[in-house]
């Protein structure tokens, strides 16, 4: 019978609260268990799959998350704006769950359509902004990409601490985020 309070939301709690705490690499069915005050084998009543079932869920729940940051964030602004706030949110986001926003995967997995599903409710968020400016069609996937190569990269490499230099890591962002604006402003097929 199933722990009561033990549910596969529960068991996600737990496994994210491992990941901040420790990282995605030491997540295990024995420490997420040990957390839910359970013996290992009682996880897979509420999660199919093992540690793989296990990574899917957080999965889902982290992409979700960021997902709906992005769109929070968004909201209704347009242009320049929505620019600034997709990009701060994404940053934000990263910047306040590091390990967890590690757990995240950056490749599609086509044959599952609930985390397809997430996925594209994140490039949703995207396309959305792009659309402000006019770019749509094939030209707004060459434009999604460009966008998620700098937010996932700036992100990266403020987690890594790879930006050392003395100097205010919010310019730079700033600064970033004006060449981006000018770039979706000339980009082929914008507005």
């Amino acid at each position: 019978m199933p722990r009561a309070g033990l549910n596969p939301d529960a068991v996600v709690d737990h496994a994210i609260a491992l990941i901040d705490e420790h990282g995605p690499e030491e997540l295990t069915l024995a420490a997420v268990a040990a957390r839910a005050g359970v013996a290992a084998p009682s996880l897979y009543k509420h999660v199919p799959g093992g540690l793989a079932g296990l990574r899917r869920l957080v999965a889902l729940r982290v992409t979700g998350e960021l997902a709906d940051a992005l769109q929070e964030a968004v909201g209704e602004l347009r242009g320049e704006e929505a620019v600034r706030a997709l990009l701060r949110a994404y940053h934000s986001y990263a910047l306040d769950h590091p390990r967890r926003y590690a757990s995240m995967p950056q490749v599609p997995v086509p044959e599952d359509e609930q985390l397809t599903a997430h996925g594209e409710r994140l490039a949703g968020a995207i396309f959305a902004v792009l659309a402000g400016y006019g770019i749509t069609d094939a030209e707004a996937v060459h434009a999604a990409r460009a966008v998620r190569s700098m937010a996932h990269g700036f992100a990266s490499l403020s987690i890594a601490g790879a930006f050392r230099i003395a100097a205010d890591l919010a310019v730079t962002q700033e600064r970033m985020i004006g060449l981006l604006t000018t770039g979706l402003r000339d980009w082929p097929d914008a507005e």
